[in-house]
């Protein structure tokens, strides 16, 4: 397989690395981003420092906090940002954000230009960090991003919208044109900001019940509900939540699906 090399370095195909070369965009990014020199800002997945030059350059800040698994691309940016960063040589997956919150003291701002192939896991992974993220601001693969923003009644309304949206206040901010990147990807991207709730609008249940509920409604999305859910639910007890059995999965709102997902909990 031929190799693809920008600014002299090899890219990792089996990490999904691709590189953000659009000056405008990046411009548009850190504005959307909003930096400011008291946070403590984690980019993931930083690269060739493309979004790292613009914060450095556009505020004083002490420090950005960087987590890249690629060990060439450490080494140049450390050269490239030498004190002004504090980086991570690790997998992001396996990063625990409690002990980075506890070492800088305070919460966190995490930013990135993912890979598409670890996006989802990443957002699902740091569900369980909530309570120590300000916020993010990260890109998608626009179909994903359309996902994870979608409302009900809507076909790309599914299983990661809900469980995203029980977590965050998400926020579509703009799309970005596969020309932006290097390699130009197949397709377009999307950045979102990502809001953790800090009251939640939805009735606290147990993620691990919202999740198999809306994977058995979802597996089967074009079945009633009376239908998809039976295994849990009679037609009955759906009618007395105020949910009206006949419509389907995607018709179903988040606090219906919370609603339900309680029930289901004190069988």
């Amino acid at each position: 397989m031929k190799k693809i090399y920008y600014k002299n370095h090899c890219i990792q195909k089996k990490w999904g690395q691709i590189f953000l070369n659009d000056q405008n965009v990046i411009n548009a990014i850190v504005k959307s981003i909003n930096p400011k020199k008291y946070q403590k800002i984690v980019e993931i997945g930083p690269g060739l420092g493309a979004l790292t030059k613009q914060i450095l350059d556009t505020i004083d800040i002490d420090f950005l906090i960087l987590i890249e698994r690629d060990s060439n691309l450490v080494n140049r940016l450390i050269q490239m940002f030498n004190k002004k960063i504090k980086i991570f040589s690790q997998n992001v997956m396996i990063t625990n954000f409690f002990d980075l919150s506890k070492q800088f003291g305070q919460k966190l701002r995490l930013i990135g230009n993912l890979p598409y192939n670890i996006a989802t896991e990443l957002i699902i992974y740091l569900f369980k960090y909530l309570n120590v993220i300000d916020d993010m601001h990260f890109m998608f693969q626009k179909e994903v991003g359309r996902r994870i923003c979608a409302d009900p009644n809507n076909k790309e309304y599914g299983r990661l919208s809900i469980v995203t949206q029980y977590h965050y206040k998400t926020i579509p901010l703009f799309k970005i044109p596969a020309t932006s990147f290097i390699p130009i990807p197949k397709v377009e991207s999307l950045m979102i900001r990502f809001i953790p709730h800090t009251n939640t609008p939805y009735p606290v249940i147990d993620v691990k019940t919202l999740s198999l509920l809306t994977e058995l409604a979802f597996r089967q999305r074009r079945k009633t509900l009376r239908n998809s859910l039976s295994t849990f639910f009679n037609q009955t007890e759906i009618i007395q939540q105020g949910i009206n059995p006949t419509l389907r999965a995607e018709n179903i709102t988040i606090n219906q699906y919370c609603t339900l997902a309680a029930i289901l909990n004190n069988k």
